[in-house]
C-alpha cells in the first residue's frame, strides 16, 4: 500500500502532460483532512541544488517542521532555471494548498527528470485540480502516486514496515544519477505514529548509512535528491527505537529496489569490506570498488577478475598492504595473501552467472567494515545516458 498504509494518508498519480506520452506524471501525498502534520525531510548535498530542494527546506523551517501535503512531478526536474525555478515550485505549492485548504508554505515539492529545461508551470498548474480532487485512501491510491514519480525506473518502488501498532510506508524513484550523500533520488514516506519532527529527523539520519548512503549505482549525485517523512499520529505515541527501526527497514528495502532497477543493470552486487583500520576506511574502499568503471564492466562479463577489485582498494587512499588482502566472490575465496589461491574456478564461474553477487575484500589490518549495494555496468547504461531524449 506503499505511503498509503499508514492511517491519515491519501495520494493520488495523473497524467498532466509533462512527459508528452500519456504516461502519469504528477503524483500528491497529503493528510487525509489536508491539515499539516510533523515532517522531516533531508536533501542532496549537490551545490547545484534544483528549486524544489530550496523551496521545500525553506517551506520547512518556516512551518516549524509540518506539512499537510507534497506535490512530487516527473519528467522535468525543475533545476537549473534560476529565479523562474524557484517560482515555478512556489506556484506548484499555491496551487496544492488553494485545493486542499492549507497555506502554500504547508506544501512540500519535489520534481525528477530532465536538468536545465524550463518547468512546464502552466501544465502542472492545469493538472493541480485533478490531482487533488482524486486523492483517496488504499492500495490503488499508492500505486497511482508511485508510479507517476517514475522517469527511468521499470518498476515502481514501495514498501510498507507493518508494527504492533503502527506502520511506515513509503514509495522512491531512482534508477541513475545515484551516489546520495545525506538524501536519495526522490522518496516520500509516512507513518502513523505520534512523532515530533526532531524525532523524525533523528530516525531519517538513523536510517541513511544502511540504505540510500550505502547505495551508489554510477557515482553521481543528483541535484533534487529528497527524502520526506511526515508522521500524522493517527496510532499514537510510540517507542522512538522502534519507530526508527521501521523507518531504516523501509528506507533499506527501497534502496534495494533501487540497485534493482539500476538502468541496465543485469547484477546487484553488495561490496564488502573487512579487515579495515576502521568502519570510515572501509567505507571509502568499499565505494572505490563500487564505483570502478573496470569493476563494474567485469561483473557485467561474469569475470571474476579480483585483481582490478585489489587494484582499486590500493588507489583508495586507506591504510593497505598487498601482503594482506584476501577477495572473495561469495563463498569462494580466490585470492589471499596479496596471490591468486587454488579454488574451484568452475563452482566460482556458476556464481558469477547469479544477478545477486556477494563481493568481499579482507584487508587484514583492524576490525573495520562496511556495505555498499552497487550494480554492474552494461551497454544498456550508456544507451540509456547518450543524450536528454
Amino acid at each position: 500500500m506503499s505511503v498509503t498504509a499508514a492511517k491519515g494518508f491519501v495520494a493520488s498519480g495523473i497524467a498532466c502532460g509533462i512527459k508528452g506520452d500519456g504516461r502519469t506524471d504528477l503524483s500528491l501525498v497529503a493528510t487525509s483532512d489536508g491539515r499539516p502534520v510533523p515532517a522531516a525531510a533531508v536533501f542532496t548535498q549537490n551545490q547545484m541544488t534544483a528549486a524544489p530542494v530550496i523551496t521545500t527546506r525553506n517551506h520547512l523551517i518556516r512551518a516549524a517542521g509540518h506539512a499537510a501535503a507534497v506535490v512530487l512531478n516527473s519528467g522535468n526536474a525543475n533545476a537549473a532555471n534560476g529565479r523562474p525555478g524557484l517560482d515555478h515550485a512556489k506556484r506548484t505549492c499555491a496551487g496544492v494548498a488553494a485545493q486542499l485548504g492549507c497555506e502554500g508554505h504547508e506544501v512540500l515539492v519535489c520534481s525528477t527528470g530532465l536538468i536545465g529545461i524550463p518547468l512546464p508551470i502552466d501544465t502542472i498548474e492545469a493538472g493541480i485540480p485533478q490531482l487533488v480532487a482524486e486523492r483517496a485512501e488504499g492500495a490503488d491510491a499508492g500505486r497511482a502516486a508511485a508510479d507517476a514519480i517514475l522517469t527511468t525506473d521499470t518498476v515502481r518502488k514501495v514498501s510498507v514496515a507493518q508494527r504492533d501498532t503502527f506502520v511506515v510506508g513509503g514509495m522512491a524513484k531512482g534508477a541513475a544519477m545515484l551516489a546520495p550523500n545525506m538524501a536519495t533520488m526522490l522518496a516520500v514516506l509516512t507513518t502513523d505514529a505520534e512523532a515530533t519532527p526532531a524525532q523524525l529527523k533523528a530516525a531519517l539520519t538513523n536510517a541513511l548509512p544502511v540504505s540510500f548512503n550505502a547505495l551508489s549505482v554510477d557515482g553521481c549525485t543528483s541535484t533534487n535528491d529528497t527524502v520526506i517523512l511526515m508522521a500524522s499520529g493517527a496510532a499514537g505515541p510510540v517507542d522512538s527505537f522502534e519507530l526508527a527501526a521501521a523507518v531504516a527497514e523501509v528506507c533499506t528495502d527501497l534502496a534495494a529496489q533501487m540497485a534493482g532497477d539500476a538502468e541496465g543493470a543485469t547484477k546487484v552486487v553488495k561490496v564488502r569490506v573487512t579487515g579495515a583500520v576502521s568502519d570510515s576506511q572501509a567505507e571509502i574502499a568499499a565505494r572505490k570498488v563500487a564505483e570502478s568503471q573496470l569493476v563494474k564492466c567485469s561483473w557485467y562479463g561474469k569475470d571474476p577478475y579480483w585483481g582490478r577489485i585489489a587494484s582499486e582498494l590500493g588507489s583508495a587512499g586507506v591504510s593497505f598492504d598487498p601482503d594482506k588482502v584476501s577477495v572473495r566472490y561469495g563463498p569462494h575465496l580466490v585470492a589471499d595473501g596479496g596471490v591468486t589461491i587454488d579454488h574451484d574456478v568452475a563452482a566460482v564461474a556458476a556464481y558469477m552467472e547469479n544477478r545477486d553477487l556477494d563481493v568481499t575484500a579482507d584487508l587484514g589490518l583492524g576490525r573495520g567494515e562496511a556495505l555498499i549495494l552497487t550494480n554492474d555496468l552494461t551497454h544498456a547504461y550508456i544507451d540509456e545516458n547518450m543524450g536528454t531524449s
